[in-house]
């Protein structure tokens, strides 16, 4: 399956999961984008988190949610759930920032500068 087709079947599928409530599994995307089933979770499934990501990065506001039991994909229906989404990926973000401020033992402002530098 070409690259354009599949993100065409992903923009389908996910017209029918709006909203946190309505979240599709991973291998369950898996198997409607590809129409196969996934070998197992962790290596086959990297082809559809790749896609995702790529969407992701074309604007399309696609977020995922971690429960205990779950874990799935949805399209934001209403704003807030993309701001809670947004939130969750900043927090993740200056989680992993302060992890590696304190491994080059320097502060996390420090470490935000050089990156601003680097843009």
């Amino acid at each position: 399956m070409k690259n354009s087709e599949a993100k065409y079947k992903l923009l389908a599928v996910m017209t029918r999961h709006i909203g946190s409530n309505r979240a599709i599994s991973m291998e369950r995307l898996y198997r409607e984008v590809y129409e196969e089933d996934p070998n197992d979770l962790i290596n086959s499934t990297r082809k559809i988190r790749k896609l995702v990501e790529k969407a992701r990065r074309e604007g399309l506001p696609i977020c995922s949610v971690r429960k205990k039991d779950f874990h799935g994909y949805y399209l934001a229906g209403a704003g807030s759930e993309l701001e809670d989404y947004c939130k969750r990926l900043r927090k993740e973000a200056l989680k992993k920032l302060a992890l590696e401020a304190k491994l080059r033992k320097v502060t996390l402002p420090q470490i935000v500068n050089e990156m601003v530098l680097m843009m």
